[in-house]
């Protein structure tokens, strides 16, 4: 089976289901030709840069890393690609039209945990780890519970995400493509496997280098022109979008419309508990150096340098976006909110409340404009899920199939037919959920992976790089109670438990968990690796200066990655 075979079939889909649907009444919305002709080019193109991969992926090594062959300028734009998914393009811009200034909350939360990998992760990660980030985590203890944990961990952070990508990419293309619903979440899945089934890492880079540019120049385009009628002033864009919310709460009865339109530049429209709002901050922040599929991206370049650099670029790239993202929030709140034909007869966004960006494109382009940043989202959308799939994988293979149960036996050839073959499992997993999930909203399940990931991922990796005195017992409890902790915290909060599941009242108040899960994490590592007597604790706190060596000087990090 070759990656090409596959193109017809999907352009067909694109092309032919879509008017059908649409001529049969089965989808609202009436076909956009130039999404569609769009998303084809974009699915002929990344199909070409998979087969072109799949020449290059023989080994394990090219499979999950690239073969460490990757720049560090090339891998901060993957890792941006990787970093800015929808919810951050659709998500964030959606949540200012809304809230205004305290939709900020995601940018700043999202950006401000990079330093955090800069300063004291990605060159340790390098040196330290193969594939994956529980090579970092058990690299001194014992490995069979701590790449179980890991394992787990991951899936669980992969499995939240990528529902919510799913679920997301389903939405806009039945909104622009004229494709019911169903068939969406399909073809994401196909192109999804596509990509990492024969290309590996390899492909999944070079699609995520094309969308992160494809992304940063439409947010850019759509930015100036949002300026452009203001004299490039922000101060006159943030004028006209309270005069806008003034407007229409006089409209709609408001009782103080000039305190409504004013409160969009202040904060507490969002998250009006400060608890929930430092427990969400610290969800956003922590769990960016805990979410496996980013680590993993510093094991495909060639050294600690080229990891360092690579961070220095994704910074810089995902800042730059996430200033943009503020001026297209508010540049929807001119544009949009005084479009009628916007909204639907309940008020609400054609689409869903996720729509704004989306509106906003046609607003400052027709169709035309609308369809190249329709097809740029669902782009997002598909880099995103390569690379959580190409994680999951990972963690399967590597850290369950080779280490914990061959015990380190298994060979190369081996070790990648059970990461393909879990790449296929996830691939009907992930429809499978995302036509479950049809409906709902998926704000919590991102929400939750970040939270997992600072809970979970996040205590166990800073204290086994830092700590002397963690042990097995102690990583292995502390994570798996910050990872069920945090699952269950938000399984009983508002969001969930009233919101989803319908319940009168939230058994536990506050909308995030990482407030109490995460420092849980921290507390048990330490706690239980203080009182760990073992045979096995000392020999884990032994082989502390040993890990120290290695991650600061990189010494012997050529020979552990050729072998």
């Amino acid at each position: 089976m070759r990656p090409g075979l596959l193109l017809a079939g999907l352009i067909a889909a694109a092309t032919l289901i879509g008017p059908a649907v649409a001529a049969g009444g089965a989808v609202r919305s009436g076909t956009n030709w130039t999404s569609i002709l769009m998303f084809a080019a974009f699915t002929a193109v990344t199909l070409g840069i998979t087969r072109w991969a799949a020449r290059r992926t023989r080994t394990a090594s090219d499979f999950y890393t690239a073969g460490g062959g990757i720049t560090g300028f090339q891998n901060g734009l993957a890792i941006a690609g990787d970093y800015m998914s929808a919810a951050s393009f659709l998500g964030i811009s959606a949540q200012i039209f809304t809230d205004g200034f305290d939709g900020l909350i995601y940018s700043i939360g999202f950006l401000v945990g990079w330093p955090i990998i800069l300063f004291l992760i990605a060159e340790r990660l390098r040196n330290l780890g193969r594939y994956t980030f529980a090579d970092v985590a058990s690299f001194r203890f014992a490995q069979a519970p701590v790449r179980s944990f890991a394992a787990v961990s991951t899936l669980t952070v992969v499995l939240f995400y990528l529902i919510a990508q799913m679920v997301g990419a389903g939405q806009l293309i039945q909104l622009l493509f004229g494709l019911p619903y169903e068939y969406a979440v399909v073809i994401v899945g196909l192109l999804m496997t596509v990509y990492v089934l024969f290309g590996g890492m390899t492909a999944t880079t070079w699609v995520q280098i094309v969308k992160a540019v494809l992304l940063l120049g439409s947010a850019t385009f759509m930015a100036a022109m949002v300026l452009l009628p203001f004299g490039f002033s922000l101060e006159a864009l943030f004028a006209r979008a309270v005069a806008v919310k003034t407007d229409l709460a006089a409209a709609s009865g408001s009782g103080d419309a000039a305190a409504a339109g004013r409160s969009i530049m202040g904060p507490g429209n969002f998250i009006r508990d400060p608890v929930s709002a430092i427990s969400f901050g610290l969800a956003l922040m922590f769990g960016t150096a805990g979410l496996p599929h980013i680590l993993m991206r510093f094991f495909t370049v060639p050294d600690a340098k080229a990891a360092r650099v690579s961070v220095l670029w994704a910074t810089s790239w995902i800042a730059y976006f996430y200033l943009l993202t503020f001026v297209i929030g508010f540049g929807a709140i001119v544009l949009v909110a005084t479009n009628p034909g916007y909204f639907d007869a309940a008020g609400g966004l054609v689409g869903g409340g996720n729509m704004a960006a989306i509106h906003l494109a046609h607003a400052i382009g027709g169709n035309a404009f609308l369809g190249f940043v329709s097809a740029v989202a669902f782009a997002t959308i598909l880099a995103v899920v390569a690379g959580l799939t190409l994680a999951g994988a990972s963690a399967v293979s590597h850290d369950l199939y080779a280490t914990v149960i061959k015990k380190g036996a298994a060979d190369s050839a081996a070790e990648l037919r059970v990461s393909r073959r879990t790449v296929l499992f996830l691939a009907v997993l992930a429809v499978a959920l995302g036509i479950l999930f049809k409906g709902q909203n998926v704000a919590f399940m991102v929400s939750l992976a970040f939270a997992i990931a600072a809970s979970g991922n996040f205590p166990v990796l800073l204290l086994s790089l830092f700590w002397p005195g963690a042990t097995t017992r102690g990583v292995v409890a502390g994570g798996s109670l910050g990872l069920v902790l945090a699952l269950v915290l938000t399984i009983l909060s508002p969001t969930v438990w009233v919101t989803v599941l319908g319940f009168a009242d939230p058994i536990f108040p506050y909308s995030s968990p990482a407030i109490f899960s995460m420092p849980a994490a921290f507390l048990t590592i330490w706690l239980v690796s203080r009182l760990d007597r073992s045979r096995r604790a000392a020999v884990d706190r032994a082989g502390y200066r040993a890990q120290q060596i290695r991650a600061e000087t990189g010494i012997g990090v050529d020979a552990a990655h050729a072998h």
